[in-house]
């Protein structure tokens, strides 16, 4: 069984809202166009934040302005053979994101916002976590 990490982070605006961003349907063909937050696989090797500062900067452009922090641990078992760990947290950032092309568009929501998605609209991990009051 092959083990993959992978590092996401929910980002906070100077303004209290918190980034989503969708998903290309044509790049994500197996989740379709859901809105999702920023992050992907680490690099082996590499520690866990820089993964996560990279992931930020190649997705939406923008860097940290304060210290993150760790909310939870998913285990992620949908595809045979694989077992994936995602790691999840929150930190801050400032400006305007420049997405990449694994993504089609951005917005900024309320925490209530984010909690009135469907599952057929929000990733399913990050939705869990919304639903179980993690954030």
């Amino acid at each position: 069984m092959e083990l993959q990490v992978g590092v996401k982070v929910l980002l906070k605006n100077p303004d209290g809202k918190f980034l989503l961003i969708r998903r290309s349907s044509d790049k994500y063909p197996e989740v379709g166009a859901k809105w999702d937050i920023v992050g992907g696989r680490i690099e082996p090797g590499s520690p866990l934040l820089d993964n996560l500062k990279r992931e930020i900067k190649e997705e939406v452009g923008l860097d940290l302005v304060d210290d993150t922090r760790l909310i939870a641990a998913q285990d992620i078992l949908r595809v045979p053979g694989r077992h994936v760990v995602r790691l999840t947290y929150v930190g801050a950032i400032d400006g305007e994101p420049v997405l990449d092309g694994d993504h089609t568009e951005y917005k900024w929501f309320t925490r209530e916002e984010m909690r009135a998605f469907s599952r057929e609209q929000l990733d399913s991990y990050f939705k869990e976590l919304l639903d179980s009051g993690v954030l």
